[in-house]
């Protein structure tokens, strides 16, 4: 599943820290999502969703 979290962040000057910190996850998981390499669970979905003030469709995007 491909995402634009790492635009969303930097539009907010955010370190990958610091969203993880919000989110209450390690940046290394921040990392991986933002690398494609991990899929986050729904409930992690949701609060960057709500986080970002935009829905779950808007940041995730499904890989043909």
């Amino acid at each position: 599943m491909k995402n634009n979290i790492k635009e969303l962040r930097k539009n907010r000057k955010l370190r990958q820290e610091d969203l993880a910190e919000k989110l209450g996850v390690t940046r290394q998981t921040i990392i991986a999502i933002e690398n494609d390499k991990y899929d986050p669970t729904l409930e992690l979905a949701m609060k960057i969703s709500e986080f970002f003030g935009i829905s779950v469709n808007d940041i995730f995007h499904l890989s043909h």
